[in-house]
């Protein structure tokens, strides 16, 4: 079913010129022109700071919602945070109710429970808040969508400040419909002046805290303590890593190993990670899966403890929970994706929008799924599951490029009780007697051409082995981080003759190569997170082929060797 097209990037300037004047390479040079940074913006990809960070007043009603969370400090009210049940909730959750406190303010959390509550605040949640005497909601990571939930806070007579990143909603005439809160802070109002929209909650949380910060004279070191949590949060709610987003993540990386949070100390240590050396991959599939697992499989108030508990063993205790969470929801997570793949398949092979129904799956797992099944077909991806009403379903969806998800759930927002998100993903709950018609009706509004349901995988350079060396590697350094929209280089090699070969791993899951390209140059090559009998029997008698790859450095017995880590391959 999937498609898939190699393509070699063909952006054009002056490489050898660039790399005199920035003091870099030409392939490096070439390699951040693929990524799209013009010559104007070489410098600061090349050495930008948090200096250059916008100032975070250009966002709407930030200044409004400093002055009434100042306000209410003053007055001794109490202020109930809520977040959501995903690393971004946690993180934004954990930087609001540590900066709060630290200004004097009387500050409480609540997150909803994924299955009993769904995604972000509901009437239960604001209720409960006013029951136990909060006079101020202030959202995290959601609200924007949350129009009805803040009418009923406000006919309780509370103040509600939203701080949130996602779309905003839009009536039937076209406008913008904000909830009816007394500040709405997120980056996509059209209104706003800030410059970059595509920031996480938990970064806007942490701009937050840094206008109160400032306002009361708390230093900036004090403010930096919390860039970890909004460089975490960025990188595990897979936003673009460009412009201000890598800078935050580039530097908070660097202070987790500095980092005084105990909780955050353990658990990098329990993954056996080196907190000096951490890189976007182990925030995205390590230390990102074990926070969000709690949210998954029991409470997002398991992560959010362990970053907020100051004794050591007892942070440790909850960090060994959310590992062992962590793997059970890998287990789930394997089993559903067989099934999904299996039904896009076998029932709807000829389908553009996937809508999949998996009646015994974890309701938490669902976006993985989805995303995992958009990456074996190629497809927008919708996986939904029972949920705690008998008469709904509730899902989850991830996307491709061509294909807007939050706006394609938009246009048939009469069949949904709820849903929200952004164009790469999106949450959602329908009656189950609806589904057989969102799936016709998304197949009928989504019309794509061929290439728009190709998987484009793109060269940077055409590179033989013996230009790996310790030093270019080194350089390629500068371009971290990579992930979402900054992507990990990525080279080519012609007729790569296969020297030997074997599988290896517990689960047969990793193919080791002995390879030597045309030039003659041996090099180690590995696959990782693949069926390695599959690769062999694909392989048979050919020992010839065609490889994209990445370099690393891998270390064993205190012996360093460059190998390739092959990310496509043509027979």
């Amino acid at each position: 079913m999937k498609k898939t097209e190699w393509r070699i990037r063909a952006r054009r300037a002056d490489f050898y010129g660039l790399a005199a004047r920035f003091s870099i390479s030409p392939y490096l040079a070439r390699l951040m022109v693929n990524r799209g940074v013009n010559e104007e913006e070489f410098d600061e990809y090349l050495n930008g700071t948090l200096d250059h960070l916008p100032d975070p007043l250009l966002l709407k009603d930030m200044d409004r919602a400093a002055e009434i969370l100042l306000r209410k400090r003053d007055g001794h009210r109490k202020i109930r945070v809520i977040g959501d049940y995903d690393i971004d909730g946690i993180c934004a959750t954990y930087i609001l109710i540590t900066g709060l406190r630290e200004i004097g303010a009387e500050a409480d959390y609540d997150i909803p429970d994924r299955i009993q509550d769904g995604y972000g605040l509901n009437v239960n949640l604001v209720r409960r808040a006013k029951e136990e005497g909060a006079d101020t909601i202030l959202t995290c990571d959601n609200g924007i969508a949350a129009l009805e939930e803040i009418r009923e806070a406000k006919r309780l007579g509370m103040t509600v400040v939203v701080t949130d990143h996602h779309e905003v909603g839009h009536g039937e005439d076209g406008g913008e419909l904000l909830p009816e809160a007394d500040a709405v802070v997120d980056p996509k109002r059209s209104d706003s002046t800030y410059p970059f929209r595509d920031i996480c909650g938990a970064a806007v949380a942490w701009k937050l805290i840094g206008v109160l910060y400032e306002q009361e004279g708390i230093s900036r070191e004090k403010w930096m303590e919390l860039l970890p949590f909004a460089a975490i949060a960025t990188v595990g709610d897979v936003m673009p890593l460009r412009a201000e987003n890598r800078k935050v993540v580039r530097e908070g990386l660097k202070a987790v190993g500095r980092t005084k949070n105990v909780g955050l100390r353990k658990l990098t240590e329990l993954c056996r990670l080196d907190p000096e050396n951490l890189t976007a991959f182990h925030i995205g599939f390590v230390i990102g899966p074990c926070l969000n697992a709690g949210g998954r499989l029991e409470s997002a108030k398991v992560g959010l403890s362990m970053l907020l508990e100051p004794d050591p063993q007892k942070a440790e205790q909850t960090a060994q929970h959310l590992k062992f969470l962590n793997d059970e929801r890998k287990r789930m997570t394997n089993e559903g994706t067989e099934e999904a793949v299996r039904q896009a398949e076998e029932l709807y092979p000829d389908q553009n929008v996937q809508v999949i129904y998996l009646k015994n799956c974890h309701e938490s797992v669902a976006g993985i799924i989805a995303g995992r099944l958009r990456e074996h077909c190629y497809r927008p991806s919708i996986v939904l599951t029972d949920s705690a009403s008998e008469d709904c379903l509730k899902g989850s969806g991830r996307s491709i490029e061509a294909y807007h998800m939050f706006r394609g759930l938009e246009e048939v927002k009469d069949l949904l009780l709820k849903f929200g998100g952004h164009p790469a993903a999106a949450g959602l709950t329908i009656r189950r007697e609806n589904l057989e018609e969102l799936r016709r009706r998304l197949n009928e509004n989504a019309v794509f051409t061929e290439d728009q349901l190709t998987e484009k995988l793109w060269i940077d350079i055409e590179l033989p082995f013996s230009r790996l060396t310790e030093e270019f590697l080194a350089e390629l350094t500068r371009l971290e981080p990579c992930g979402q929209g900054n992507e990990k280089v990525m080279f080519a090699q012609r007729k790569v003759r296969i020297l030997d070969i074997r599988v290896m791993g517990k689960e047969r899951n990793v193919v080791k190569a002995r390879l030597m390209d045309q030039e003659g140059t041996e090099i180690d090559g590995i696959i990782f997170r693949t069926d390695g009998e599959t690769f062999m029997k694909e392989m048979g008698d050919r020992r010839e082929f065609s490889i994209l790859y990445y370099p690393s450095v891998n270390e064993y017995m205190g012996r360093r060797t460059i190998q390739a880590v092959l990310q496509g391959w043509k027979f």
